[in-house]
């Protein structure tokens, strides 16, 4: 779990700190107790990442979910919350995840393996007992970020799609453009420095469209909590393990802060497997060695401390630790300006907000009667203030610099907190982990605002060039250059980063004081297997074809906009995509894969988006005025990462790029940018040479209904799919019914349909 679980421990183990609140009531500017202020001029701005929300924007939990009628069911859901915020002075601002995040890979293929149970848990329930399955089941149909991102621009809602960093993209967006708040469910989110988190799980719609609630998250609350100061979140967050120094990296690090007196030491080895705490008393542990670090600024005698007991790639492990260190450091600083129309003041808890200058501080804020705050003078921060320079939000930044400077007159803040309601850990009875001293400078009153920047950053995966094959056309080396995630050789798999084997364990907690000196004694615990941080492989392959500028432009453009599904501009710039667990019966031996099913189609695409025809055409016809044999074509090559049946996802699979063979496709700039009627004809020939259904009656209306035409060319394609059948004649008749009944539009109506489970064999 790591980082991960932190979201989720906030639920449980932080009750005061989940707020539940109304967003009308918010944008009114309403206060608590019924009283109500002068509406704001400006609506209430709330950026949403829907890669957290995609449940509740598909409908909130809709309870058929997975037999059909979705479509039309979250056209009327979205329709009716684009409503309520148009008419309760709310403005959506809809992030969604169009990263490729080769850093993250690692936690998307476990990812992948547990939907892929879930889908087989899906299918059963849904062949056995002719019903829906759970919510708690919910796993997103296929494409369906793009079709809610299609629903929200029809419906006038804003949306934009991140292209390297998803979570750095979505701070700095908000950041950068005056948000008052985040709806989002991440732990990356919570250890940031947001002005205002509301949770997008708990986001809801009343039934009559006038009430939009959710919860807010206190971080201020959570940080008192744990006891613990916000502006060690950043090292917090590097020891519980990320997407950078995974947790199967940390594992004798977290048992040691336990010792061996523990109740779960017992649990330490079993089956000769890795086995990690839970993620609580992780958490609970790691607070506890961060809030008694002496000097947060000597990183080097934090990783000494922390790896003592590595026995394999400790330099690596130390790097990372600073690299996550200067990730987490970068999305917690101050913001670094504010728009002119808005003013920077702290709520009456201290923490920063971004509201209108005529409307009260109190607008975004939920105040809590059990908290004790400390009355803040408001306090504009001037241009030449630290950590709030006059340049926007970047995520391209220097490398990681921890700025230490006002440390002290900082932690000076959190030194007037009573000790009470601290929460005492169950290994704190065997252990030498004590409580600092209530003078210690770690406690933290509810005054939320770090005033010191500790602004920092580091390059992920993406950035590093090792996983971009070539960037703007240009074609550069497609070695890896010591990309941590990657091998170096095809198919090497020495070159995993393996976890260390700790055979030694300090008793208790090994605090960092002053240089690293060391407490307890050390005493060995069993040794734990090896086992990949990186649970997969990748695989090095060609240079791709150069791009022209122009078609480079036009889909950046269009993919941050949201315009683009966002393979294409993987494809055009990385050379390979992710292509998520689909529901589908891996218990049928006819029906292929749906990764398998459309990879043609695929294929074909990838030759049109690096227009292998028209290339190829141009050099054979050179070789020809030359008298030269054709040239042997070096072949495109794309990465698909995909989990199905017989397939892992912890390798890349290399599908070749395709031309046809029935015409010579134009180019990709002429088939984006040409505005002539040709032009058009062309695209729309590229469309159904790539389905497999270029023949003249399919764009006839009298055969094929316009609007028809995509379903008609995905049975087409099914239909003519060599080897075992796809569809059967009730199938095919059921999907040609269902877009031409007007019977079959209403949701409720499809609600009450018997799913026939007898003839099931179609891929949801």
């Amino acid at each position: 779990m790591g980082v991960q679980g932190f979201q989720d421990y906030i639920e449980k183990h932080c009750p005061s700190a989940v707020v539940p609140v109304e967003l009308q009531k918010l944008a009114r500017g309403s206060l608590v107790g019924g009283g109500r202020q002068r509406p704001p001029h400006t609506p209430l701005r709330l950026l949403v990442d829907a890669d957290n929300c995609l449940h509740r924007l598909y409908g909130g939990f809709y309870t058929d979910w997975v037999s059909g009628g979705q479509w039309n069911h979250m056209l009327g859901y979205l329709a009716a919350l684009a409503k309520a915020c148009f008419g309760g002075n709310i403005e959506l601002f809809v992030f969604f995840n169009g990263a490729l995040e080769k850093a993250r890979l690692h936690e998307w293929v476990k990812r992948q393996g547990n939907e892929r149970q879930t889908a087989q848990q899906i299918v059963s329930h849904v062949q056995n007992k002719g019903t829906p399955p759970p919510k708690v089941w919910f796993l997103p149909p296929v494409c369906m970020a793009h079709c809610i991102r299609l629903a929200l621009i029809r419906f006038h809602v804003k949306v934009a799609q991140s292209i390297e960093d998803h979570h750095q993209e979505v701070i700095g967006f908000c950041r950068e453009n005056g948000f008052h708040g985040l709806v989002a469910y991440d732990s990356d989110y919570a250890l940031c420095n947001i002005p205002y988190y509301f949770s997008a799980h708990a986001l809801k719609l009343s039934r009559n469209g006038k009430s939009l609630t959710t919860s807010q998250y206190l971080m201020h609350e959570v940080a008192k909590q744990l006891d613990l100061n916000p502006n060690r979140f950043p090292i917090f967050a590097a020891l519980l393990g990320n997407h950078i120094l995974p947790d199967e990296d940390l594992a004798s690090f977290h048992w040691s802060l336990l010792g061996p007196e523990h109740p779960l030491a017992s649990l330490k080895v079993r089956a000769h497997q890795l086995v990690l705490p839970p993620c609580d008393v992780v958490i609970k542990a790691v607070a506890d060695y961060v809030r008694n670090i002496q000097d947060t600024s000597d990183l080097d005698a934090i990783a000494k401390d922390v790896f003592q007991h590595s026995q394999s790639r400790t330099d690596d492990k130390v790097i990372r630790f600073k690299r996550a260190i200067g990730y987490y450091s970068a999305t917690s600083k101050p913001m670094a300006f504010h728009p002119p129309h808005y003013l920077a003041r702290p709520n009456p808890f201290g923490m920063p907000g971004i509201v209108p200058p005529y409307v009260p501080p109190q607008m975004l804020n939920i105040p809590q009667t059990s908290l004790q705050a400390k009355p803040v003078a408001p306090q504009v921060p001037s241009p030449g203030a630290p950590g709030q320079g006059p340049h926007p939000y970047s995520l391209a930044e220097p490398a990681l610099t921890l700025d230490t400077s006002g440390k002290n007159l900082t932690e000076q803040n959190y030194s007037n907190i009573p000790h009470e309601g601290k929460h005492t850990p169950l290994y704190e009875r065997s252990s030498p982990i004590n409580p600092a001293p209530s003078g210690s400078p770690n406690h933290v009153d509810s005054a939320y605002f770090p005033g010191s920047s500790t602004s920092s950053s580091s390059d992920n995966d993406e950035g590093g060039g090792g996983a971009a094959n070539h960037i703007s056309g240009n074609k550069i080396g497609w070695e890896k250059t010591g990309s941590h995630s990657e091998p170096q050789a095809r198919g090497d798999p020495g070159d995993q980063t393996k976890a260390e084997g700790s055979s030694t364990a300090s008793s208790g907690s090994q605090l960092a004081e002053g240089k690293g000196s060391q407490i307890g004694t050390v005493q060995p615990i069993p040794c734990l297997l090896s086992m990949p941080t990186r649970n997969h492989m990748d695989i090095t392959t060609p240079p791709l074809p150069p791009v022209a500028p122009e078609v480079l432009r036009v889909a950046e453009h269009r993919h941050k906009k949201g315009l683009m599904y966002p393979y294409i501009f993987h494809v055009l710039t990385k050379g390979e995509i992710k292509i998520a667990v689909s529901i589908e019966d891996e218990a049928s031996k006819d029906l292929p894969p749906a990764a398998l099913l459309y990879r043609p189609v695929r294929q074909y695409v990838y030759g049109v988006l690096f227009s292998l025809a028209e290339s190829r055409k141009k050099t054979e016809r050179l070789a020809f005025r030359k008298n030269r044999l054709p040239p042997e074509f070096s072949p495109v090559i794309i990465k698909e990462w995909a989990a199905y049946k017989g397939k892992s996802p912890q390798t890349p699979e290399l599908v070749e790029a395709l031309a046809f063979r029935e015409w010579t496709c134009p180019n990709l700039k002429r088939l984006w940018l040409g505005k002539a009627v040709e032009d058009k004809n062309r695209r729309m020939r590229a469309f159904l040479a790539c389905m497999r259904s270029d023949t003249p009656a399919m764009l006839n209306p009298a055969s094929v209904p316009t609007h028809l035409t995509v379903l008609c060319c995905v049975l087409r394609y099914m239909v003519q799919w060599p080897g075992a059948r796809i569809l059967r004649r009730q199938e095919l008749d059921a999907f040609l019914a269902q877009a031409l009944s007007p019977k079959l539009y209403e949701p409720d109506q499809l609600q009450e349909l018997k799913i026939i489970t007898s003839v099931l064999t179609s891929q949801f």
